[in-house]
């Protein structure tokens, strides 16, 4: 007689989700996943893979500020000044990458034969999975939620004024004027990226510098960089 398959359930479809659900079924397991967003989670719909094309896209506005030191003639769009951004194409490209990758993600899980539930899931009962209006029961049920930032009681993101860091690829021009709350990784990309992009910025930190996991003498030279860029203006080097 043969052994029964193993059954997995998984309750988030980010990294930590699919890659577990990939694995799962490469070994033999019966998997289901519950993604309520869209599978690649927060890492691919709007945090890792968003910023880094952000970053991509402020890269290449500081060379082409730079080209006529190089001496190089970019068009009239640089004649006085740093090249103009549209804005509404810039987060469009964006967020059309996030969900073209979010559907590579779900091609590579369905190609494993790991079934997957669009919506919410929550504990039913020791071994049981609550998803798509029905009960699942598994050997192992796995909780990859991941997290979200903390919400200032004060500040409540209003899609308008105060964003979050999933509303601010739906504003329809570059600010002139954004103040960043937090200097962990994230909030330094967003300052650089929009500095670069020719937002006047104002990073907020709680603590002795930016970056404070990691490297100290790393952080201390973003930190200078951000310094001399905001008191000169201008954009920091290639290289920088």
């Amino acid at each position: 007689m043969r052994p029964s398959r193993a059954r997995i359930a998984i309750i988030g479809g980010g990294p930590g989700g699919y890659e577990a659900a990939l694995v799962a079924a490469q070994l033999g397991a019966e998997v289901t996943l519950a993604e309520r967003d869209g599978l690649g989670g927060a890492c691919v719909l709007t945090d890792c893979v968003p910023s880094k094309t952000l970053i991509e896209t402020s890269s290449t506005v500081t060379v082409l500020n730079g080209s006529a030191d190089l001496g190089i003639r970019a068009g009239n769009g640089l004649a006085g000044g740093r090249p103009p951004v549209d804005a509404g194409r810039l987060h469009g490209r964006i967020k059309a990458l996030a969900q073209a990758q979010s559907a590579d993600v779900a091609a590579r899980v369905a190609a494993e034969g790991v079934e997957v539930i669009d919506g919410t899931a929550c504990l039913a009962g020791p071994g049981t999975m609550r998803a798509g209006g029905r009960d699942i029961a598994a050997d192992v049920v796995l909780i990859a939620v991941g997290a979200h930032p903390r919400v200032l009681p004060d500040c409540a993101p209003d899609g308008e004024r105060i964003l979050n860091w999933r509303q601010l690829y739906d504003l329809p021009e570059i600010p002139e004027e954004l103040i960043v709350v937090g200097s962990g990784v994230t909030g330094a990309e967003f300052a650089s990226a929009y500095q670069a992009l020719g937002s006047s910025v104002t990073l907020v930190s709680s603590r002795q510098r930016v970056l404070p996991h990691e490297d100290v003498d790393a952080a201390v030279v973003i930190e200078e960089v951000f310094r001399r860029v905001r008191t000169e203006g201008g954009d920091p080097g290639p290289g920088e």
